[in-house]
């Protein structure tokens, strides 16, 4: 071959080179990722200090390419090619700048003041962008981040073009602190929880000598260019003199964006007041107010509310975000609460859990342990004073209260036997109720009434139990008397109740039969009324009876005295009497007058009259005989006697004037 067809072969193989190289150059970024642009030399040399290449010197370069086709040239640059950064919703993530200033001593965070967008790496390093981590946060979407100059740190992956192991480390530990402190997340405060939220602020400057907490900045809408809108915004908080520490101001119910690295929130419960209490503020911070308990109280100061000391204002019931790193609000009751010096029995505040039985010397030197009970009322007004000289409920009944009523008690003890002591402890209780009452309002307390126990002996002493069966005894005797006294007054009582009742029974039988008479008597008068009557009537029909019979009596009498005239005498009209008996006889019993067999004694049989005839023919012989002896011995009737005709005059004189039922006198015909 000769040397004109080797320089042709070789200037061919160079173009070829060279064309193939020239074709290098061309980059694609897909649309969804960026790509990193690395400048392996350059005519201005390498970076003097530094990260990135501003000035277009040999080095990491500040500009991104986005998707699509790029021309580089060939060999003096390297694309890296990363994905965009992603925050998904509700997420937060954390930028870490590895080039910039330095971070002044006091910061511990990159000011983002001056810096508007991270996207634009030579604008934020032009603009006095500080390397470190950033203040700023980021929220959901998607960014074309330069991943050499910012390292992106979400909750899923870190975003970053690695430069060394130590680098890795340094972002995993900074990943590691926000995942402890939830910083990924929004600080979320749900109404239902009853939550808020202290926050602690890493950054800025630090808190004077013997402050705790910083003070409430840049909270005024009107300032808005101050306005951190509740730490959400570091570098306005800062700006407006927040001060780093546990801060006074809280978070209530909501949702916020804040910068884990810059501050953290602790959850704390609110402060509840429940009804029947009001809380006394106690403040850690703020300024040094005026004294408002007055000259004569030299206990303590109280201080308006935002001042440091004791609130004069107590808080209502009711619920409170108060900061409990910045105070302490102590409850007091403000209804009647029991403090019982009870060893076995507590109250429900607790404050006499550490009270026992007050031990008495009696004036007979008994020893016995009093139980007490005392009702206490504080004024809500008061509470606050009270707090004040005391601390709390606890200390002043601990260490106030209790020496003060053993001591009150102890006195009384040695002025009484333990009887008496037992039988006057109704006015032993009303004398303490009306003496403490003093004291108590010394301690701006309200004493409502003291309540004692009974006394009992020490462990292992008897003498009082003794005594008080003793007691029993005498009493129970006592009451056995008064029983028996009380039964036989009741049984008098119910002597007289029965007497009572039976006078009220017979007076009852009394009552009835005192009617039954009444209406006996006017049952008998009326019975008597109609026996007159019936008399009269009676009386009026036998007299008319009488008189008729009498009448008829006269006219049979007269009667009979004709037939008598007319018959011959007396003797003829009885026998003419007699005749018509024995033939009214005859004639009711049947017999046969003649009889139909005829028995005879003898003689013939004929008919006639016989020397033997039967009973009834001799009756009737004997009869006619008198009658015919009688006639033919008198020949006339003979003259009537003058008594007879003297009674016959009486007889017409007594008809004549007896009264007729008409009331007249029936004259006698």
């Amino acid at each position: 071959m000769t040397i004109a067809a080797v320089s042709l072969l070789c200037l061919t193989v160079f173009v070829v080179f060279l064309f193939f190289l020239l074709l290098s150059g061309i980059r694609f970024i897909p649309n969804n990722r960026i790509g990193l642009v690395e400048k392996r030399f350059s005519g201005k040399g390498s970076v003097k200090s530094g990260l990135i290449a501003l000035n277009g010197e040999a080095g990491y370069q500040p500009q991104v390419l986005r998707g699509g086709l790029h021309y580089l040239m060939p060999i003096q640059y390297v694309v890296h090619t990363m994905p965009l950064v992603t925050i998904s919703q509700g997420k937060i993530g954390y930028i870490f700048a590895r080039d910039g200033l330095q971070l002044d001593p006091a910061q511990v965070l990159a000011s983002n003041a001056t810096v508007q967008d991270f996207q634009d790496v030579q604008a934020f390093l032009k603009n006095g962008g500080q390397r470190g981590p950033q203040r700023r946060i980021l929220r959901e979407g998607t960014y074309a981040f330069n991943l050499v100059q910012f390292v992106v740190i979400t909750e899923e992956r870190v975003f970053s073009l690695p430069l060394s192991r130590e680098d890795s480390d340094v972002i995993l530990r900074m990943a590691e602190v926000i995942k402890e402190r939830g910083g990924f997340r929004p600080v979320v405060i749900k109404d239902t929880d009853d939550m808020i939220g202290i926050v602690t602020v890493h950054d800025g400057l630090s808190l004077g000598q013997g402050e705790i907490i910083a003070p409430v900045v840049g909270d005024d809408p009107a300032q808005a260019e101050t306005y951190h809108n509740k730490f959400q915004d570091a570098d306005h908080f800062l700006q407006a003199g927040g001060m780093r520490g546990r801060q006074l101001q809280v978070l209530v119910e909501g949702t916020y964006y804040v910068n884990r690295l810059f501050a953290t929130v602790e959850m704390i419960k609110k402060t509840i007041i429940e009804v029947g209490n009001v809380g006394v503020v106690v403040s850690y911070t703020g300024t040094t107010g005026a004294d408002l308990s007055g000259s004569e109280y030299r206990h303590g100061e109280l201080v308006l509310k935002g001042n440091r000391g004791v609130w004069s204002e107590a808080l209502m019931p009711g619920k409170y975000a108060f900061n409990t790193y910045a105070g302490k609000v102590i409850a007091v009751p403000t209804t009647n609460f029991i403090l019982k010096w009870i060893r076995s029995e507590v109250g429900s505040h607790n404050f006499d859990e550490n009270l026992s039985e007050v031990s008495l010397i009696t004036k007979d030197a008994f020893e016995p342990s009093l139980p007490l009970s005392v009702v206490v009322h504080i004024d809500y007004q008061k509470a606050p004073l009270v707090i004040q000289r005391f601390g709390d409920i606890k200390k002043l009944v601990e260490q106030t209260l209790d020496p003060m009523v053993a001591a009150y008690f102890k006195n009384i003890g040695q002025t009484r036997t333990l009887i008496q002591l037992l039988q006057e402890r109704s006015a032993i209780q009303q004398q303490a109720s009306t003496e403490m009452k003093l004291k108590f309002e010394h301690y701006n307390l309200q004493l409502e009434e003291v309540l004692i126990g009974t006394p009992a002996s020490p462990a292992g002493d008897t003498q009082i139990e003794t005594i008080l069966t003793q007691l029993r005894s005498r009493q129970v005797a006592t009451e056995q008397v008064e029983t028996y006294n009380r039964q036989q007054t009741a049984a008098v009582k119910e002597r007289e109740l029965r007497e009572a009742e039976s006078r009220a029974q017979m007076q009852t039988k009394m009552t009835e039969a005192e009617l039954s008479i009444n209406i006996q008597s006017n049952q008998g008068k009326a019975e008597y009324q109609r026996s007159i009557q019936q008399a009269a009537q009676i009386r009026a029909l036998a007299e008319a009876e009488a008189e008729k019979i009498a009448r008829i009596g006269v006219a049979q009498a007269l009667a009979t005295e004709e037939q008598v005239r007319a018959y011959g005498g007396p003797q003829f009209q009885v026998t003419q009497q007699v005749l018509n008996r024995f033939s009214e006889a005859i004639q009711e019993s049947g017999v046969d007058v003649v009889p139909r067999i005829m028995v005879t004694g003898g003689g013939n049989a004929e008919g006639g009259s016989g020397t033997s005839g039967s009973i009834m023919e001799a009756l009737l012989t004997m009869l006619l005989s008198e009658r015919y002896s009688s006639l033919a011995g008198d020949s006339a009737k003979e003259e009537r006697t003058p008594e007879a005709d003297a009674l016959r005059q009486q007889i017409y004189q007594s008809i004549k004037n007896k009264p007729s039922s008409t009331g007249g006198v029936e004259q006698a015909k």
